[in-house]
């Protein structure tokens, strides 16, 4: 074999097995929702996305062509994720009066399943307030949940309820006493009155 074919094959076993890993970019939006929740949509970068999925740098562009196709995907999915969980609770309600109790079960904890998911809420709505493209989002997402609760209520009322739960969200994530139980039962009961 001469220099030239040995230095050739020598090259060619120093190449390390490409790695398969299916489940990369999912991996990537989920951190990339982590990101966001701990320094928010400013403190965002590749970077901080790639160590925090554990994967190399240079896969972020691979997956992802930039930040903004990063930051679509992970609010994408989070709107859809949120709404799908609403969807259910209104999918597995009899009755309106089912429905009130669900919605009243999703604000106290389901909907919006915790703090972290209401941070990445305000994160996509301020984004929403400046940049059409994730004022799409939202909408996509307020259809979603209107659709869902549309099953037991009419347009109108589906509307003002949508509005209550994520405002009530927020409320729970800011105010301290905002959001007990009695109370939100009420609201529903008020705004959904036959």
């Amino acid at each position: 074999m001469s220099a030239v074919g040995a230095s050739a094959v020598g090259a060619t076993s120093a190449v390390r097995p490409r790695r398969r890993d299916p489940m990369r970019s999912e991996r990537i939006i989920e951190a990339c929702l982590d990101v966001i929740v701990a320094e928010g949509v400013d403190g965002l970068s590749h970077r901080k996305v790639a160590a925090a999925a554990d994967v190399p740098l240079g896969s972020m562009t691979y997956h992802f062509a930039g930040r903004d196709a990063l930051l679509m995907a992970a609010f994408e999915k989070f709107a859809r994720r949120a709404s799908e969980r609403l969807d259910a609770a209104m999918a597995r309600a009899a009755s309106p009066e089912e429905a009130r109790a669900a919605i009243e079960r999703h604000v106290l904890g389901g909907v919006l399943i915790d703090d972290r998911e209401v941070v990445l809420m305000t994160e996509l709505y301020a984004l929403a307030a400046r940049d059409e493209r994730y004022k799409a989002v939202t909408h996509a997402w307020m259809a979603r949940s209107r659709a869902a609760l549309e099953r037991h209520f009419d347009p109108a009322t589906a509307r003002i309820l949508d509005a209550l739960i994520e405002g009530l969200a927020l409320h729970r994530l800011l105010d301290d006493g905002s959001g007990e139980g009695a109370d939100v039962a009420r609201a529903i009961a008020l705004l959904s009155a036959d």
